[in-house]
Protein backbone atom coordinates (compact mmCIF):
# COMPACT_ATOMS: atom_id res chain seq x y z
CA UNK A 1 0.00 0.00 0.00
CA UNK A 2 3.18 2.44 0.06
CA UNK A 3 4.62 1.63 -3.37
CA UNK A 4 5.05 5.33 -5.18
CA UNK A 5 3.67 5.61 -8.04
CA UNK A 6 6.40 6.06 -10.84
CA UNK A 7 4.98 8.91 -12.75
CA UNK A 8 6.14 12.40 -11.70
CA UNK A 9 4.34 14.74 -14.44
CA UNK A 10 1.53 14.89 -16.68
CA UNK A 11 1.46 13.09 -20.28
CA UNK A 12 1.96 16.40 -22.16
CA UNK A 13 1.38 16.42 -25.81
CA UNK A 14 1.33 18.57 -28.65
CA UNK A 15 -1.54 17.51 -30.74
CA UNK A 16 -5.03 18.76 -30.69
CA UNK A 17 -7.93 16.56 -28.81
CA UNK A 18 -8.64 13.85 -31.54
CA UNK A 19 -12.51 14.50 -31.23
CA UNK A 20 -12.96 17.40 -33.55
CA UNK A 21 -11.37 15.63 -36.41
CA UNK A 22 -13.28 12.27 -36.08
CA UNK A 23 -16.80 14.24 -35.89
CA UNK A 24 -16.17 15.58 -39.29
CA UNK A 25 -15.09 12.63 -40.58
CA UNK A 26 -18.06 10.83 -39.25
CA UNK A 27 -20.23 13.53 -40.50
CA UNK A 28 -19.07 13.63 -43.73
CA UNK A 29 -19.48 9.92 -44.27
CA UNK A 30 -22.78 9.65 -41.97
CA UNK A 31 -24.85 12.96 -42.35
CA UNK A 32 -28.00 11.57 -41.06
CA UNK A 33 -26.25 11.59 -37.46
CA UNK A 34 -26.73 15.29 -37.44
CA UNK A 35 -30.60 13.89 -37.15
CA UNK A 36 -29.81 12.47 -33.87
CA UNK A 37 -29.23 16.22 -32.18
CA UNK A 38 -30.96 18.52 -30.30
CA UNK A 39 -33.69 18.02 -27.16
CA UNK A 40 -34.50 14.66 -25.45
CA UNK A 41 -38.27 15.38 -24.86
CA UNK A 42 -38.61 12.73 -22.05
CA UNK A 43 -35.19 14.27 -20.21
CA UNK A 44 -37.63 16.69 -18.32
CA UNK A 45 -39.94 13.94 -17.16
CA UNK A 46 -37.41 11.85 -15.98
CA UNK A 47 -35.62 14.31 -14.08
CA UNK A 48 -38.75 15.18 -12.67
CA UNK A 49 -39.72 11.97 -11.66
CA UNK A 50 -35.96 11.30 -9.96
CA UNK A 51 -36.95 14.60 -8.14
CA UNK A 52 -39.90 13.46 -6.87
CA UNK A 53 -38.38 10.04 -5.74
CA UNK A 54 -36.35 11.43 -3.58
CA UNK A 55 -38.45 13.92 -2.14
CA UNK A 56 -40.60 10.52 -1.20
CA UNK A 57 -37.07 9.41 -0.03
CA UNK A 58 -37.10 12.89 2.15
CA UNK A 59 -40.22 11.99 4.06
CA UNK A 60 -39.72 8.14 4.78
CA UNK A 61 -36.39 8.53 6.22
CA UNK A 62 -37.23 11.12 8.87
CA UNK A 63 -38.74 8.99 11.43
CA UNK A 64 -35.95 6.07 10.53
CA UNK A 65 -33.38 4.99 13.35
CA UNK A 66 -29.94 6.28 12.15
CA UNK A 67 -28.53 3.07 11.45
CA UNK A 68 -31.17 2.69 8.54
CA UNK A 69 -31.05 6.05 7.40
CA UNK A 70 -27.07 5.30 6.50
CA UNK A 71 -27.76 2.34 5.03
CA UNK A 72 -30.07 3.91 2.64
CA UNK A 73 -28.10 6.45 2.05
CA UNK A 74 -25.47 4.50 0.47
CA UNK A 75 -27.68 1.72 -1.03
CA UNK A 76 -30.32 3.89 -2.38
CA UNK A 77 -29.58 7.63 -2.20
CA UNK A 78 -26.50 8.17 -3.20
CA UNK A 79 -27.09 6.22 -6.25
CA UNK A 80 -30.11 8.29 -7.71
CA UNK A 81 -28.17 11.91 -6.26
CA UNK A 82 -25.18 10.67 -8.23
CA UNK A 83 -27.47 9.63 -11.39
CA UNK A 84 -29.14 13.59 -10.33
CA UNK A 85 -25.88 14.76 -11.21
CA UNK A 86 -25.54 13.08 -14.55
CA UNK A 87 -28.84 14.66 -15.38
CA UNK A 88 -27.69 17.98 -14.86
CA UNK A 89 -24.37 16.92 -16.78
CA UNK A 90 -26.92 16.50 -19.65
CA UNK A 91 -29.08 19.26 -19.01
CA UNK A 92 -25.78 21.47 -19.37
CA UNK A 93 -25.88 20.43 -23.22
CA UNK A 94 -29.49 22.01 -23.44
CA UNK A 95 -30.45 18.54 -24.06
CA UNK A 96 -33.66 19.58 -21.92
CA UNK A 97 -35.32 21.87 -23.77
CA UNK A 98 -33.29 22.74 -26.80
CA UNK A 99 -30.50 25.52 -27.88
CA UNK A 100 -33.43 27.98 -28.57
CA UNK A 101 -34.17 27.69 -25.16
CA UNK A 102 -31.16 27.77 -23.07
CA UNK A 103 -32.76 29.74 -20.08
CA UNK A 104 -35.14 27.03 -19.34
CA UNK A 105 -32.06 24.49 -18.75
CA UNK A 106 -30.09 26.67 -16.49
CA UNK A 107 -33.73 26.63 -14.58
CA UNK A 108 -34.37 23.03 -14.96
CA UNK A 109 -30.73 22.55 -13.93
CA UNK A 110 -31.42 24.29 -10.58
CA UNK A 111 -34.51 22.78 -9.85
CA UNK A 112 -32.63 19.40 -11.02
CA UNK A 113 -30.15 20.40 -8.26
CA UNK A 114 -32.37 20.44 -5.19
CA UNK A 115 -32.18 16.76 -3.85
CA UNK A 116 -27.82 16.95 -4.49
CA UNK A 117 -28.04 19.27 -1.62
CA UNK A 118 -25.02 21.23 -3.11
CA UNK A 119 -25.39 23.80 -5.19
CA UNK A 120 -23.52 23.43 -7.96
CA UNK A 121 -25.26 23.45 -11.39
CA UNK A 122 -24.80 26.99 -12.26
CA UNK A 123 -20.98 26.67 -11.88
CA UNK A 124 -21.08 23.62 -13.76
CA UNK A 125 -22.19 24.29 -17.10
CA UNK A 126 -19.56 26.95 -17.43
CA UNK A 127 -16.62 24.61 -16.73
CA UNK A 128 -17.97 21.77 -18.27
CA UNK A 129 -18.39 23.73 -21.52
CA UNK A 130 -14.72 24.70 -21.23
CA UNK A 131 -13.28 20.72 -20.75
CA UNK A 132 -15.06 20.14 -24.20
CA UNK A 133 -13.77 22.71 -25.64
CA UNK A 134 -10.25 22.79 -24.40
CA UNK A 135 -9.92 19.31 -23.31
CA UNK A 136 -6.74 18.90 -21.42
CA UNK A 137 -5.71 22.33 -22.00
CA UNK A 138 -3.48 23.56 -19.69
CA UNK A 139 -5.46 26.48 -16.96
CA UNK A 140 -8.29 25.72 -18.65
CA UNK A 141 -9.77 22.47 -18.33
CA UNK A 142 -10.69 21.67 -14.34
CA UNK A 143 -11.59 18.12 -14.89
CA UNK A 144 -7.61 17.67 -14.82
CA UNK A 145 -6.13 17.02 -11.47
CA UNK A 146 -3.89 20.11 -10.07
CA UNK A 147 0.08 18.99 -10.09
CA UNK A 148 -0.52 18.62 -5.75
CA UNK A 149 -3.04 15.76 -6.45
CA UNK A 150 -0.84 14.27 -8.93
CA UNK A 151 2.46 14.87 -6.53
CA UNK A 152 0.73 14.11 -3.45
CA UNK A 153 -1.70 11.15 -3.87
CA UNK A 154 1.16 8.58 -5.40
CA UNK A 155 0.78 5.51 -3.42
CA UNK A 156 -2.43 3.11 -3.43
CA UNK A 157 -3.50 4.28 -0.10
CA UNK A 158 -3.31 8.16 -0.75
CA UNK A 159 -5.08 6.91 -4.15
CA UNK A 160 -7.93 5.63 -1.96
CA UNK A 161 -8.31 8.53 -0.17
CA UNK A 162 -8.09 10.63 -3.37
CA UNK A 163 -11.53 8.59 -4.78
CA UNK A 164 -12.94 8.61 -1.44
CA UNK A 165 -12.92 12.54 -1.37
CA UNK A 166 -13.30 13.53 -5.06
CA UNK A 167 -16.12 15.14 -4.80
CA UNK A 168 -14.42 17.84 -2.66
CA UNK A 169 -11.42 18.21 -5.40
CA UNK A 170 -13.68 18.68 -8.01
CA UNK A 171 -15.58 21.57 -5.67
CA UNK A 172 -11.73 22.86 -5.22
CA UNK A 173 -9.87 22.32 -8.47
CA UNK A 174 -11.73 25.51 -10.33
CA UNK A 175 -10.42 27.52 -7.89
CA UNK A 176 -6.61 26.68 -8.03
CA UNK A 177 -6.85 25.99 -11.82
CA UNK A 178 -9.06 28.22 -13.34
CA UNK A 179 -11.11 30.63 -11.29
CA UNK A 180 -13.99 32.76 -12.69
CA UNK A 181 -16.34 35.92 -10.93
CA UNK A 182 -19.06 34.41 -9.58
CA UNK A 183 -22.00 35.00 -11.85
CA UNK A 184 -25.75 36.12 -10.86
CA UNK A 185 -27.17 33.21 -12.04
CA UNK A 186 -24.91 31.04 -9.48
CA UNK A 187 -25.36 33.51 -6.63
CA UNK A 188 -29.20 32.19 -7.38
CA UNK A 189 -28.30 28.84 -7.22
CA UNK A 190 -26.53 28.92 -3.95
CA UNK A 191 -29.67 30.87 -2.50
CA UNK A 192 -32.39 28.88 -3.96
CA UNK A 193 -30.38 25.71 -2.34
CA UNK A 194 -30.18 27.24 1.07
CA UNK A 195 -33.23 27.92 0.95
CA UNK A 196 -34.08 25.14 0.24
CA UNK A 197 -31.99 22.92 2.57
CA UNK A 198 -33.22 24.84 5.50
CA UNK A 199 -36.72 24.27 4.57
CA UNK A 200 -36.51 20.47 4.11
CA UNK A 201 -34.58 20.62 8.28
CA UNK A 202 -37.08 22.72 9.23
CA UNK A 203 -40.08 20.59 7.96
CA UNK A 204 -38.80 16.57 8.46
CA UNK A 205 -35.52 17.23 10.85
CA UNK A 206 -31.82 16.44 10.21
CA UNK A 207 -32.31 12.76 8.92
CA UNK A 208 -33.23 13.63 5.83
CA UNK A 209 -30.67 16.23 5.18
CA UNK A 210 -27.72 13.94 6.48
CA UNK A 211 -29.19 11.58 3.69
CA UNK A 212 -29.97 14.44 0.88
CA UNK A 213 -25.82 15.52 1.81
CA UNK A 214 -24.19 11.88 2.52
CA UNK A 215 -26.11 10.87 -0.38
CA UNK A 216 -24.38 13.08 -2.70
CA UNK A 217 -20.73 12.68 -1.19
CA UNK A 218 -21.07 9.04 -1.21
CA UNK A 219 -22.40 8.46 -4.56
CA UNK A 220 -19.35 10.46 -6.02
CA UNK A 221 -16.86 8.99 -3.63
CA UNK A 222 -16.11 5.54 -3.44
CA UNK A 223 -19.02 3.93 -4.73
CA UNK A 224 -19.30 1.78 -8.21
CA UNK A 225 -20.74 4.62 -10.46
CA UNK A 226 -18.15 7.01 -9.63
CA UNK A 227 -16.13 5.03 -11.67
CA UNK A 228 -16.93 6.86 -14.01
CA UNK A 229 -14.64 9.80 -12.60
CA UNK A 230 -11.40 7.66 -14.23
CA UNK A 231 -12.88 5.64 -16.62
CA UNK A 232 -13.19 9.00 -18.89
CA UNK A 233 -10.58 10.27 -18.94
CA UNK A 234 -7.35 9.05 -17.34
CA UNK A 235 -4.63 7.41 -19.37
CA UNK A 236 -4.44 3.68 -18.85
CA UNK A 237 -3.23 3.11 -21.96
CA UNK A 238 -0.48 5.24 -23.76
CA UNK A 239 -2.01 7.94 -26.38
CA UNK A 240 -5.30 7.46 -25.52
CA UNK A 241 -7.40 10.24 -23.67
CA UNK A 242 -11.09 9.17 -24.04
CA UNK A 243 -12.67 5.64 -23.27
CA UNK A 244 -15.88 4.25 -23.11
CA UNK A 245 -17.57 2.28 -20.89
CA UNK A 246 -20.59 -0.42 -22.14
CA UNK A 247 -21.79 -1.78 -19.31
CA UNK A 248 -25.34 -2.13 -17.31
CA UNK A 249 -24.52 1.15 -15.36
CA UNK A 250 -25.12 3.25 -18.10
CA UNK A 251 -29.15 2.59 -17.73
CA UNK A 252 -28.44 4.83 -14.51
CA UNK A 253 -26.44 7.59 -15.84
CA UNK A 254 -27.65 8.65 -18.96
CA UNK A 255 -25.40 6.88 -21.05
CA UNK A 256 -22.78 8.81 -19.95
CA UNK A 257 -20.32 5.70 -20.70
CA UNK A 258 -20.37 6.51 -24.13
CA UNK A 259 -17.68 9.15 -23.68
CA UNK A 260 -15.91 8.78 -26.81
CA UNK A 261 -19.65 9.03 -28.98
CA UNK A 262 -20.00 11.83 -26.17
CA UNK A 263 -17.32 14.19 -26.57
CA UNK A 264 -17.36 13.48 -30.59
CA UNK A 265 -21.06 15.01 -30.82
CA UNK A 266 -21.73 17.06 -27.29
CA UNK A 267 -25.26 17.94 -28.92
CA UNK A 268 -26.60 14.58 -28.88
CA UNK A 269 -28.24 13.13 -25.78
CA UNK A 270 -27.23 10.21 -23.84
CA UNK A 271 -30.29 8.21 -24.62
CA UNK A 272 -29.33 8.51 -28.35
CA UNK A 273 -25.35 8.02 -28.21
CA UNK A 274 -25.87 3.79 -28.56
CA UNK A 275 -27.18 5.15 -31.92
CA UNK A 276 -23.78 6.76 -32.84
CA UNK A 277 -21.57 3.90 -31.72
CA UNK A 278 -24.19 1.99 -34.16
CA UNK A 279 -23.90 3.98 -37.23
CA UNK A 280 -20.31 5.00 -37.25
CA UNK A 281 -19.09 1.51 -35.68
CA UNK A 282 -15.43 1.50 -37.94
CA UNK A 283 -14.94 4.60 -35.86
CA UNK A 284 -15.43 3.21 -32.38
CA UNK A 285 -14.97 -0.46 -32.18
CA UNK A 286 -11.13 -0.67 -32.17
CA UNK A 287 -10.66 2.03 -29.24
CA UNK A 288 -10.11 0.58 -26.17
CA UNK A 289 -12.79 0.78 -23.47
CA UNK A 290 -14.23 -0.74 -20.05
CA UNK A 291 -17.18 -2.93 -19.09
CA UNK A 292 -16.88 -3.08 -15.30
CA UNK A 293 -16.39 0.50 -13.53
CA UNK A 294 -15.89 -1.48 -10.36
CA UNK A 295 -12.73 -2.63 -11.82
CA UNK A 296 -11.51 0.70 -12.90
CA UNK A 297 -11.13 2.04 -9.62
CA UNK A 298 -9.66 -1.13 -8.14
CA UNK A 299 -7.28 -0.99 -11.34
CA UNK A 300 -6.18 2.63 -10.90
CA UNK A 301 -5.74 2.19 -7.10
CA UNK A 302 -3.80 -1.35 -7.53
CA UNK A 303 -1.63 -0.19 -10.72
CA UNK A 304 1.83 1.17 -9.07
CA UNK A 305 1.80 2.80 -12.47
CA UNK A 306 -1.53 5.24 -12.15
CA UNK A 307 -2.38 7.97 -10.61
CA UNK A 308 -3.46 11.87 -10.97
CA UNK A 309 -0.93 12.28 -13.33
CA UNK A 310 -2.23 9.83 -15.83
CA UNK A 311 -3.95 12.28 -17.59
CA UNK A 312 -2.83 13.81 -21.42
CA UNK A 313 -2.34 17.44 -20.98
CA UNK A 314 -1.95 20.10 -23.66
CA UNK A 315 -0.48 24.08 -23.83
CA UNK A 316 -3.23 26.10 -25.57
CA UNK A 317 -2.37 28.17 -28.29
CA UNK A 318 -4.56 31.25 -29.80
CA UNK A 319 -7.83 32.82 -28.96
CA UNK A 320 -9.04 30.96 -25.87
CA UNK A 321 -12.76 32.07 -25.25
CA UNK A 322 -14.19 30.41 -22.13
CA UNK A 323 -17.99 30.39 -20.66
Amino acid sequence: MGNRVAREDFEWVYTDQPHADRRKEILAKYPQIKSLMGPDPRLKWIVCTMVAVQFLAFYLVKDLPWKWVLFWTYVFGSCINHSMTLAIHEISHNTAFGNNRAKWNRWFAIFANLPIGLPYSASFKRYHLDHHRYLGGDGVDVDIPTDFEGWFFCTRLRKLFWIMFQPLFYAIRPLCINPKPISQLELVNVAIQLTFNALLYWSWGAKPLVYMMMGSMLGMGLHPISGHFIAEHYMFLKGHETYSYYGSLNLLTFNVGYHNEHHDFPSIPGRRLPMVKEIAAEYYRDLPCYTSWVKVLYDFIMDDELSPYSRVKRRLTGDIKQE
